[in-house]
């Protein structure tokens, strides 16, 4: 067989092998929480995109919540402010809120930008659009950390919407409280919320790490599958700490409640979302409720 054949087999293979993947999640919701370096990288942040795109072509139906952390920390910069930050929060006054919710409606825009020049119909929209997300005020550790939001109410009626016509939602992480003000929300936060709400199949974290460690300085210590008992008692250890606690948290809520399966993935990895759906070994951190994991051991 020459080399060329070769590589055409290869490519079949691919595809037989995420022929029952397809099958499964058909009609499917998956959440997909976009941020990190993945969306700095011009390259990194069209793969993503592809990824997002290939699995509404084939049968899914995703929705994107995306952050901007980074963006908004540029722009506050430019305008003379520091950026703050409370146990990861920043600190939000009404000048920084306004910046914020500037940048997240610019990079909002500009994912349907290039969802749409793939061929399929995107929508983009924030928490405030038909009360997707009302949120009362957050504190941190008792501090009050200005304009920043818990997501208190989630109407999945909006998104169940779009769904049913076809359109893939991208979402900015910006709700309203009772009083109709306007608050940042935590983009994981926010995107464990969406993934409750719309009983979702899968809720996949795009970070800058390839999942979870039982010791960050030990590599061989890599978990690519977890329980929420597993997770609760690596919780207890101490183990984890900065970022990544929240995250897992998250993780293990919406596992709880309802969500089939939680994904934590290095964005920074091309196609790692396609990877991580469509093949056997998978490249992340997966979570699944414990009964989930006696079933298939």
């Amino acid at each position: 067989m020459d080399k060329d054949m070769e590589s055409v087999m290869k490519k079949a293979e691919v595809l037989i092998e995420a022929l029952p993947y397809i099958q499964k999640f058909n009609r499917k919701v998956i959440v997909v929480k976009y941020g990190g370096s993945a969306m700095s990288n011009e390259e990194l942040q069209r793969s993503v995109i592809q990824d997002v795109t290939l699995l509404k072509l084939v049968g899914f139906k995703p929705i994107i919540v995306h952050g901007g952390g980074k963006a908004i920390s540029k722009w506050v910069g430019k305008v003379g402010k520091e950026a703050k930050f409370v146990n990861g929060l920043r600190v939000t006054d009404d000048e920084t809120m306004e910046i914020a919710e500037m940048v997240l409606g610019r990079i909002n825009k500009q994912l349907v930008t290039m969802v749409e020049e793939l061929g399929v119909k995107a929508i983009g929209i924030s928490g405030k659009d038909s009360g997707l997300l009302r949120v009362k005020k957050k504190y941190s550790d008792g501090q009050d950390i200005g304009f920043v939001g818990e997501v208190d109410q989630v109407n999945p009626e909006v998104l169940s919407d779009l769904l049913d016509h076809d359109y893939l939602p991208i979402i900015a992480p910006i709700g309203l409280d009772g009083e109709f003000n306007t608050y940042n929300i935590n983009a994981d936060d926010a995107a464990c919320a969406i993934a409750k709400a719309v009983h979702a199949e899968k809720l996949a974290f795009l970070t800058d790490i390839e999942g979870v460690y039982k010791d960050i300085n030990d590599p061989d210590t890599f978990i690519s599958r977890m329980t929420c008992s597993e997770a609760d008692q690596l919780i207890a250890s101490g183990n984890i700490g900065g970022g990544m606690l929240p995250k897992l948290n998250n993780c293990v809520s919406a596992v709880r409640e309802g969500v089939h399966r939680v994904h934590i993935l290095d964005g920074r990895i091309p196609h790692c979302l396609l990877l991580e759906v469509f093949t056997n070994k998978g490249v992340g951190t997966v979570f699944m409720n414990d009964e989930d994991e006696l079933a298939n051991s």
